[in-house]
C-alpha cells in the first residue's frame, strides 16, 4: 500500500524560505562572458525602453494635430511628458499654447558650464561598468596627486652656485672668439723657461743630456746642481707635503696639519701656552745619549702617549697636570726628565748631603712607592744616583740610616714623610723638584693636610712667578726655580686647590678621556645576587681555562678576602690576600708571590686598585662592583697594561644601584665591551643616582 505524501509543515516552508533568501543574498560570481551578456542585454533593454518613449511622444502629437486659425496663427498642443533632459529638449515651449505665435522669439542659448557638465556626464553603461568594477574589485584607492616638479623649491637652492663645470661653459654659442683658443707660447728650456708641468720631468731631462752635450767639461757639475735644485722644489712643494704621513716625514718637513694628525692618532690632547711639539720617538725626546743608551737597555721601544707629550714639557722646566688613565707609562714620563734635572747639579758630598734630596716623589700607598722605586733603580743605579723609600710599616730607624749618606731621590708616602719632617729626620733645603703621583687617590685617602704641609717645607725663595715667564722655557732654564708636577686620573676639588695653590702656569696634558677605561680591556658585566652564587660563577670562571694566572679579585670589605681566598684555595687554586690590615711584610710577600708565579689568584680590596703593576694579568674579576666608578676604573687597569689585552669580569646585583648609571655609560663608551639587556632595561641605569622618585630601583629576575 503506498504510503500518502503528507504536505510539509510549517517549520519545512520557512526553512525552505530561509535557504532560498540566504541563497539570494550571496554575491554571484560570473565570468567575463556573463557579464557582457547580461550588460548587452540590459543595453538592449534600455534602448528599446527609450525608442518606445520617443515613438509614444510622436504619436501624441500627432492625435492632438495643429490647427490654424483664420489669421494664419499656429496652435500647437504639445505633451507635458519630457522626452529627455532640459538642456537637450529642442522644443522648449516660450509660453501658454494659447499665447504662443509663430514669431516668438527662440530659447536662449544653454551655458558654456552646462555644456561642460552635460560632457562630464557619464554614459549609464560607463556607471554600470564602473559599479561592477567595484563590486569585484573593491573600491579604487585613493592615488597621490603629488609631483616633485610641483614641490616649492627651498630658498638655498635659488642661490647662485660658482662651481661651473666646462660643459657649462656657453660662450662659445654666441662668441665666436672662443671658438679657436689661443695656446700660451712659451720660451726657453725645460721647466727654466716655463714650460708646461705635465713635461716637466721630461722637458728637465733632455735640457740635461743637450747640456751636457754642448758642455762635457763643465755639463755634468751643472746637470748636478739642476737635479738637486728640481729635487729640493718637490719636497718643498704642498702637493708632496700633503701626501705623505707624518710617519715618512723628517722633523723639520712636519706641518701644524701633521702634529694635529699625530695628537689625533694617540689620543693627545693640550692645554697652556708655549707648549712643545711631542716626540715622535726616543731619539727626538731630547733626552742625553746616556739616558737614551739605559732606556734601549731596558726595553723601552716606543713611548707611550703620555710619554711622547709630557717628557718635552718636563725638559723645558714647566709646571705639569698630567690627566691619563692607568697603567699608561706615567713613571717613565716623570723620572727621566727627574734624571736629567740631577745630571745638571753637583754631586751630593759631606757638604750638602745634609740638605736633603735633590727630588721627591709622593704616592698614595706603599705598593705604589716600592714599585716607583723598583723602575727608578733600573735608570738611577747606572748614573750613579741613591734612591730611597720612606713608607709606613717599616721602622723610621731604618729608614734614617739608608738616608745617612744622602739621597738624590726620595719616594715616600704622606704620612710617614710628614713624620720625618716634624721629628727633623729629614729636611727639604734643597728640593726643587717635585713629582706627586695618583694625586686623586692621595686626596680621596685623605692626604690633603699632609700634601699642603710637605710642599710648605719647601723652600720658598726659587717658587717661579705667576706671571708669563712661568711659560717661557729659557727664562726657567736660567734660573733655578721649583719645578712641580702632578699626574692623576680625576680632577677633583680638592687636586684643583692644590694645583692652582703650588703649580705656576702649568701645561695640562690629556691623554684619552679623564675617568675612562683603556681600550685594550673586554668590560664583562654579569647579574649575580648571593655571595653563593657568586662563588659557584667563580669558581666556573677560574675553571674554564679560558684565563691564565695571575688573576685579581676584588671585594668590598677586608674580612672577606680571608673568606673569599680560602674558597678559592678549595677549589684548587692558590690565592693570597691584600688589604689594609696585613702588615707591610706581608703585602710585600703576597705582591711577590704573585709576580713570581708562585701564586695564581690575589684577593685583594681597593688597596690593590691603584699603582700596583703586575705583569701579565690576565683577569680582573670585581666579586662586588666598586663603590664608585673612579675605583671601578681603577680596578679593571690592573689588566691590558703595556698594550696587552686583558678582561675584566664584574658582579652586581641590587645593592649597586648608585653606579649602575655610570656603569652602563663606561660600558656603551667602549669599542670591545657590550651592554648586557639586563643592565641596559634596569631602572637604576636610566638616569643618573640610580633610584627614580616613587621607591626603590629593582633588579632584573633571577632565571
Amino acid at each position: 500500500m503506498a504510503i500518502k505524501k503528507q504536505p510539509p509543515s510549517i517549520d519545512e516552508i520557512l526553512k525552505a524560505k530561509n535557504a532560498k533568501e540566504a541563497e539570494a543574498a550571496k554575491p554571484r560570481f560570473l565570468n567575463k562572458a556573463q557579464r557582457e551578456k547580461i550588460a548587452l542585454d540590459k543595453q538592449n533593454r534600455e534602448a528599446e525602453e527609450a525608442r518606445r518613449r520617443r515613438d509614444s511622444g510622436s504619436n501624441g502629437a500627432s492625435r492632438n494635430g495643429t490647427s490654424q486659425n483664420g489669421n494664419g496663427a499656429l496652435n500647437s498642443t504639445e505633451s507635458s511628458i519630457p522626452t529627455g533632459p532640459r538642456a537637450m529638449r529642442t522644443d522648449v515651449p516660450t509660453g501658454p499654447a494659447s499665447m504662443r505665435q509663430k514669431g516668438d522669439m527662440l530659447p536662449p542659448p544653454v551655458p558654456k558650464h552646462a555644456e561642460k557638465r552635460q560632457g562630464k556626464r557619464s554614459a549609464p553603461e560607463a556607471t554600470e561598468a564602473a559599479l561592477t568594477r567595484q563590486r569585484y574589485m573593491g573600491a579604487e584607492q585613493n592615488q597621490s596627486t603629488f609631483s616633485a616638479k610641483k614641490k616649492r623649491r627651498r630658498t638655498t637652492e635659488k642661490k647662485f652656485n660658482f662651481d661651473w663645470n666646462d660643459e657649462e661653459d656657453t660662450s662659445p654659442d654666441y662668441n665666436p672668439i672662443y671658438q679657436q683658443r689661443a695656446e700660451a707660447a712659451f720660451f726657453g728650456r725645460g721647466k727654466l723657461g716655463g714650460f708646461a708641468e705635465e713635461a716637466t720631468e721630461t722637458r728637465t731631462h733632455k735640457f740635461i743630456e743637450t747640456l751636457i752635450e754642448r758642455d762635457p767639461d763643465n755639463g755634468h757639475e751643472r746637470a748636478a746642481e739642476i737635479l738637486d735644485m728640481e729635487r729640493r722644489r718637490k719636497e718643498k712643494g704642498s702637493r708632496a707635503a700633503l701626501d705623505k704621513h707624518w710617519s715618512e716625514k723628517d722633523l723639520d718637513k712636519m706641518r701644524e696639519r701633521d702634529w694635529r694628525i699625530f695628537k689625533e692618532d694617540f689620543n693627545i690632547a693640550t692645554r697652556g701656552g708655549s707648549i712643545p711639539n711631542p716626540m715622535r720617538d726616543w731619539t727626538e725626546s731630547g733626552l742625553p745619549q746616556n739616558i737614551l743608551n739605559l732606556v734601549n737597555k731596558v726595553g723601552y721601544e716606543d713611548p707611550s702617549a703620555v710619554q711622547r707629550a709630557a717628557i718635552p714639557i718636563a725638559l723645558q722646566s714647566r709646571d705639569l697636570i698630567g690627566v691619563a688613565v692607568t697603567g699608561s707609562g706615567k713613571t717613565a714620563a716623570f723620572l727621566l726628565p727627574l734624571l736629567v734635572y740631577i745630571s745638571t747639579l753637583p754631586p751630593l758630598s759631606s757638604t750638602n748631603r745634609q740638605d736633603g734630596p735633590y727630588g721627591l716623589i709622593l704616592a698614595p700607598t706603599r705598593e705604589l712607592a716600592q714599585q716607583i722605586e723598583g723602575e727608578a733603580k733600573k735608570f738611577a743605579d747606572p748614573l750613579g744616583f741613591k734612591t730611597a723609600v720612606i713608607v709606613g710599616g717599616h721602622a723610621i730607624e731604618e729608614q734614617s740610616y739608608k738616608m745617612r749618606d744622602g739621597v738624590e731621590i726620595i719616594i715616600a708616602t704622606p704620612g710617614r714623610l710628614l713624620d720625618c719632617i716634624e721629628r727633623r729626620v729629614l729636611v727639604l733645603s734643597q728640593c726643587c723638584y717635585v713629582i706627586m703621583d695618583e694625586a686623586d687617590r692621595m686626596i680621596d685617602m685623605g692626604f690633603e693636610e699632609p700634601v699642603n704641609k710637605i710642599l710648605e717645607a719647601l723652600p720658598v725663595g726659587n717658587e717661579k712667578p705667576d706671571t708669563d715667564a712661568a711659560e717661557d722655557s729659557e727664562a726657567m732654564s736660567r734660573g733655578r726655580y721649583r719645578q712641580t708636577m702632578m699626574y692623576t686620573a680625576t680632577m677633583p676639588a680638592a687636586v684643583e686647590r692644590i694645583a692652582r695653590k703650588y703649580l705656576r702656569r702649568p701645561a695640562i696634558v690629556t691623554i684619552g678621556n679623564a675617568g675612562e677605561a683603556v681600550e685594550t680591556v673586554e668590560q664583562r658585566v654579569e647579574f649575580v645576587q648571593g655571595e653563593e652564587k657568586r662563588k659557584k660563577r667563580l669558581q666556573e670562571i677560574l675553571s674554564s681555562g679560558e684565563f691564565t694566572p695571575p688573576i685579581i679579585v676584588f671585594v668590598n670589605i677586608k674580612r672577606n678576602c680571608d673568606a673569599i681566598a680560602r674558597d678559592i684555595k678549595h677549589m684548587g687554586f692558590s690565592a693570597v690576600t691584600l688589604h689594609g690590615s696585613k702588615t707591610q711584610d706581608q703585602r710585600e710577600a703576597a705582591l711577590a708571590a704573585l709576580r713570581n708565579g708562585t701564586t695564581d689568584v690575589l684577593v685583594a680590596t681597593d688597596l690593590a686598585g691603584r699603582g700596583i703593576d703586575v705583569n701579565d694579568v690576565s683577569l680582573v674579576v670585581n666579586f662586588n662592583m666598586a663603590s664608585s666608578i673612579e675605583s671601578y676604573t681603577h680596578r679593571i687597569g690592573r689588566t691590558g697594561r703595556a698594550g696587552k689585552s686583558g678582561v675584566a669580569i664584574t658582579f652586581w646585583g641590587n645593592e649597586d644601584t648608585d653606579v649602575l648609571y655610570d656603569l652602563k655609560s663606561m660600558l656603551a663608551k667602549s669599542t670591545i665591551s657590550k651592554v648586557p639587556e639586563d643592565l641596559k632595561k634596569h631602572e637604576a641605569a636610566q638616569q643618573k643616582g640610580g633610584r627614580r622618585k616613587g621607591g626603590e630601583a629593582k633588579g632584573p629576575p633571577l632565571m
